[in-house]
């Protein structure tokens, strides 16, 4: 019992000596749950909107105020020109597309009858399926008032009126929902084992004695981090290039998009991925501290990437905060090219951001890794 003791007291001085470990014991879960309760939500609410509306009538402004109050949509733009609604749902600006159709106002009064449609972007799966529940029943609440106000005026109708909703589910019209997340979970695999192979590698150096060994050869700091990069990145490709081949003949996940743009987006997001796992690995001084931190900080980017639950019904401060994060681009370019069939206009937002994401990381862990080791 004495020898258990000394022993106790012995872990917990080494705990509390060593500041990196008490931090990622006591500090690092707080903060994972402050950040991530804001962010693992399955609710679905500011839902982006575009809306065509080719009335522009009371009762046409009247429906479209109807989504907006209901907290369920936010409404990014208003136009008569279908083109823009369909380039809102390719660039992923958009979910839902309302469109109301000229003389709404003047079918729902005679003969009581008017169509609108909704265009949903479904390559969410069953999310798509939860926001069309949430439209049809702000219709259905919008023509039940239509009627209950007529029949209070005891005004003449021909009939109750009705709003027929015509749906058009793009991308993924049978709402699967592997088919939206199978790529997502492929990109969080290949970071999850690039990231953390890449976080050990210097880490492991460092214990082995080698580092030192390596620091007195010609070799600069740059090509040192690059060297240790490449083989990770190749490893990385292949992991992503067997993924695919699994998504397409396991799970028949459609590849509409082009294959070369898929890995000419992934060459520069593993260099950010990668680049993350080398700073770690220049900061930490065990292989141990280095999956701790890896751990953590992985788990905070696969909640806030998207993946999981869509970023809009995040909170607003996490979904700013979000556009830090590298994998949430490249699996919103992923999904983009395989499901929606996007093309390079279509991505150049979230790839222009990996790549000085992938040139920023890359400088930050060589710059670490010379004070460091200097």
């Amino acid at each position: 019992m004495r020898r258990i003791l000394f022993l106790a007291r012995a872990e917990v001085l080494h705990v509390v000596r060593d500041k990196a470990t008490l931090a990622q014991v006591l500090v690092l879960p707080v903060l994972q749950l402050l950040v991530l309760s804001n962010a693992a939500t399955f609710a679905i609410r500011n839902t982006p909107m575009y809306v065509v509306d080719f009335d522009h009538s009371q009762a046409s402004r009247d429906l479209v105020r109807r989504f907006s109050a209901s907290g369920h949509f936010r409404i990014i733009g208003e136009t008569a020109s279908p083109a823009a609604a369909d380039e809102a749902l390719l660039s992923g600006d958009a979910t839902m597309v309302l469109t109301v159709p000229a003389e709404f106002e003047q079918r729902l009064a005679r003969p009581g009858v008017a169509p609108v449609q909704l265009a949903v972007n479904a390559e969410k799966g069953s999310a798509a399926g939860i926001v069309q529940s949430y439209a049809s029943s702000i219709v259905s609440a919008y023509e039940r008032d239509l009627n209950d106000a007529a029949a209070s005026r005891g005004a003449p109708r021909p009939g109750a009126a009705r709003l027929e909703i015509p749906v058009r589910n793009w991308y993924n019209a049978d709402l699967n929902y592997r088919d939206y997340m199978v790529p997502g979970i492929l990109v969080a695999l290949v970071t999850m084992i690039g990231t953390l192979l890449t976080a050990q590698n210097i880490a492991r150096e460092k214990e082995l004695g080698t580092l030192e060994q390596l620091n007195v050869t010609p070799i600069t700091r740059a090509q040192f981090i690059t060297a240790k990069l490449l083989p990770f990145w190749a490893l990385a490709m292949i992991d992503l290039a067997i993924g695919l081949a699994v998504a397409r003949f396991a799970f028949d996940v459609p590849m509409r998009g082009s294959l070369l743009l898929l890995f000419g987006a992934a060459a520069v997001y593993l260099v950010a991925a990668l680049g993350i796992g080398l700073w770690i690995s220049t900061l930490v001084e065990t292989q141990q501290q280095a999956m701790f931190v890896t751990f953590f900080i992985l788990n905070v980017y696969l909640l806030m990437s998207g993946l999981f639950t869509p970023i809009d019904s995040m909170a607003p401060w996490v979904e700013a905060v979000s556009q830090l994060n590298p994998v949430r681009h490249f699996v919103t370019i992923s999904r983009a090219i395989l499901i929606k069939g996007a093309g390079a206009p279509e991505i150049a937002r979230p790839f222009a951001i990996l790549t000085v994401y992938a040139a920023a990381m890359l400088a930050i862990a060589i710059r670490q890794h010379q004070k460091r080791t200097a």
